[in-house]
């Protein structure tokens, strides 16, 4: 069922449940079709269907949002998506330059941004800019759009850190649903928190999959430990929706207070759990069943692991249910098991790719399969290792380093949080391997880390320079800030405390 439909269907049966919950801002689906509905109408009224000044040619209306996490960011994406239209998410934590270019790139019939508690309407072609009231009129029609039509355009980080537009059109984006509701097991009592942004692919997900199922979603301005925890405990919330990092700070809340044990279900995606988070998750979240998935924004969902899958450090899951995985030569033949290779993709769930092409790097096609260039090797039980990126290789004294292989090795030392493998220019070797590692509570045992790294790596593999980082700079997603590590490697700042 189409989301459209789906909240129309929830707005007359059961209008006044919550629907979207921000802060201090409750809607319900009563309320989140009103105004998604007038939205709707604001935007019709202001551009024509069937403009071509946008980067769609006019095979739909183009609509921006960059409006953060707003308590009208819902209705904003029901009205962007509805019908003919076709919503692009940018992120304003994003600089000002970079969202310039991504405005540039994609020549958006209209690009919607926040204004105190409601929002505006801006058209670039004209110069027009346009309150979007509000006022409660009753709901209006919210129409569905075909699904072979392009709804929606999201960015993912590029190998140059450039953001790409990749686009999607809707029958892929309804399947991915059916598919994920079924899967995670979501229905109308399963209260979900996601306090990530809006804007990227994880909290997107959550948000859309809950209110399909007609269920409450709680989203955050920003994430804040402490708020989090006090939310979670008050409005009874079922399933979570993290990064790795976001599930170890709540740990870290929870730790010597009271547990959760109305939690039933958390999500997580972003990067890989180790045995210290997941026993963490257990005594905070003692009910949780802990699910990881692996993915894409350009390919969906590729692989799922569970409690009694393979954990050990490079195992990622077996394939998502609809999804065959097949890895790949560099000639474009397909290798056994235990070989690396690049990992492909089959499935309902992959996207068109990205707008005008992309930069030629990242997401490509082999017949049915396609690819983001991660590279990894399948076990004879079909369990997935992700070993790295093509792109994201360094070549240190001849030999081919793949930073995720160290970092999750790293990861599962102890006393290791978080960690960032990086390569750093050096004269002789070209690049030499370092890492940044913020520690778990105030000692760290050097030499510990120096035989579990023996243990597990060749020497070729372990970094030359070691710095532990008390609090490591994140971005707005919940991920490790890299561009910002290496600016404080090379100003020598003092969050960052030489090891060696």
């Amino acid at each position: 069922m189409p989301l459209a439909e789906a909240i129309m269907g929830h707005a007359g049966e059961r209008p006044h449940d919550p629907a979207f919950h921000i802060e201090d801002r409750v809607f319900s689906f009563g309320e989140l079709a009103a105004d998604a509905s007038r939205i709707l109408r604001t935007i019709e009224q202001s551009v024509p269907a069937g403009t071509d000044g946008s980067v769609l040619s006019g095979r739909a209306r183009l609509i921006a949002l960059q409006t953060g996490n707003h308590p009208l960011f819902a209705a904003a994406f029901i009205a962007a998506t509805a019908g003919g239209n076709c919503a692009a998410l940018i992120d304003p934590h994003l600089p000002e330059p970079t969202r310039r270019r991504m405005i540039e790139q994609l020549r958006p019939d209209i690009v919607v941004h926040p204004e105190g508690d409601t929002l505006r309407l801006g058209q670039p072609a004209a110069g027009e800019n346009t309150p979007i009231d509000t006022a409660a009129d009753g709901i209006g029609t919210i129409p569905v759009g075909d699904g072979g039509e392009p709804f929606l355009i999201v960015f993912t980080s590029g190998t140059t850190g450039e953001p790409k537009a990749i686009i999607r059109d809707r029958r892929s984006w309804r399947l991915s649903l059916e598919t994920g509701q079924s899967f995670f097991g979501i229905g109308s009592g399963t209260t979900t928190y996601a306090p990530g942004p809006l804007a990227h692919g994880l909290t997107l997900y959550a948000l859309a999959e809950s209110l399909k199922a007609g269920a409450e979603f709680i989203g955050a301005h920003h994430f804040d430990p402490r708020q989090a925890v006090a939310t979670i405990a008050a409005r009874k919330v079922k399933r979570l929706v993290l990064v790795p990092t976001m599930l170890r700070r709540l740990c870290e809340q929870v730790r010597g207070s009271t547990t959760l044990p109305l939690v039933e279900a958390i999500t997580v995606a972003g990067a890989k759990l180790t045995p210290a988070d997941r026993k963490a998750a257990r005594l905070a979240f003692p009910e949780a069943r802990v699910i990881e998935y692996y993915g894409a924004s350009e390919l969906g969902f590729i692989t799922v692991a569970g409690a009694a899958d393979n954990h050990a450090p490079t195992a990622v899951g077996k394939a998502f249910p609809g999804v065959r995985l097949q890895i790949l030569d560099e000639a474009g033949g397909r290798l056994p098991a235990g070989e690396t290779g690049t990992i492909f993709v089959e499935s309902a769930l992959i996207s068109d790719g990205y707008v005008a092409g992309g930069d030629g790097a990242g997401f490509r096609r082999h017949g049915d399969l396609a690819t983001v260039g991660d590279l990894g090797f399948l076990d004879p039980d079909g369990t997935l290792h992700l070993i790295g990126r093509f792109g994201g290789m360094v070549l240190s004294g001849g030999n081919n380093i793949y930073p995720s292989e160290v970092e999750a090795v790293i990861m599962a030392a102890d006393n290791v949080s978080t960690v960032q493998v990086l390569g750093l220019d050096h004269p002789d070797l070209g690049s030499e391997l370092a890492a940044i590692i913020e520690p778990r509570g105030e000692a760290f045992d050097h030499l510990s880390l120096e035989r579990h790294l023996a243990a597990a790596l060749p020497r070729y593999k372990h970094p030359r320079k070691i710095w532990l980082c008390r609090a490591m700079p994140m971005t707005a997603s919940g991920k490790i800030a890299t561009k910002e590590l290496r600016q404080w490697i090379a100003e020598g700042n003092g969050a960052l405390e030489r090891l060696i």
